[in-house]
């Protein structure tokens, strides 16, 4: 559970690898759940089973606890709802607001790991360094690490910045319009993605870097986690 509250998301002028749709704002959110950990292969193929649909591929890094990758949009809303429905209890996909609150866990920085990030707390590809903090720490891991296998931020979510990019409920407006404080309605437009992945270079598993994808599309580096009301 995450006590309700206010933070600047975006990120300061000078932070390094800033890109330009990181306009800091003051956005206060309210007292909301949000999973621990990514959801597993384990939890999403049987959703997948039980509702007849496609496993997803796994790339051959393996299934159980590793967190579910080449899913869309549209698959983890589909997960939230089934899920709902077997507990009774609302889940849905973190809004791009609310997942920043969380992720950053009362910090400031680039990571909630301070200014600089290493591949003991993140999975990320450690072939390149982040604004000279000598991050090339380990060899790159080229796919993803199973759920609890790395530290919890200050708030106890694990992986919320590297290992798979995640899914947020909102739309993605580069401006910063609003929506990043709601879910989107409708099949429509490009939904906003956060956290960064095993792929990506330091830069972009900072807690205030963007991405985005169509509600259909599916990649290799792309996962999800739950929040609820």
């Amino acid at each position: 559970r995450i006590p309700g509250g206010c933070y600047q998301m975006g990120s300061p002028s000078g932070e390094a690898g800033r890109d330009d749709d990181e306009k800091q704002h003051r956005v206060c959110v309210e007292s909301f759940g949000i999973g621990k950990y990514e959801v597993t292969f384990e939890e999403y193929d049987a959703f997948a089973r039980t509702t007849g649909r496609e496993l997803p591929n796994d790339n051959g890094w393996g299934r159980g606890l590793r967190p579910v990758v080449n899913v869309s949009w549209n698959d983890a809303t589909a997960f939230a709802r089934w899920l709902s429905g077997q507990t009774g209890r609302r889940y849905r996909l973190p809004a791009a607001a609310g997942w920043g609150y969380a992720a950053r866990a009362g910090t400031t920085t680039a990571f909630w790991t301070g200014n600089c990030v290493n591949t003991r707390q993140v999975n990320y590809d450690s072939n390149y360094d982040y604004n000279g903090c000598g991050a090339k720490t380990g060899m790159p891991r080229k796919g993803t690490v199973p759920a609890g296998s790395l530290p919890a931020n200050p708030w106890g979510l694990h992986a919320v910045l590297g290992n798979v990019w995640e899914w947020t409920c909102s739309s993605y407006d580069k401006a910063y319009g609003g929506g990043e404080r709601r879910c989107a309605t409708g099949g429509a437009g490009v939904r906003a993605l956060r956290g960064g992945s095993w792929i990506n270079i330091p830069k972009t598993v900072r807690s205030a870097y963007r991405s985005r994808n169509t509600p259909d599309g599916r990649n290799a580096d792309v996962g999800f986690r739950l929040a609820q009301d």
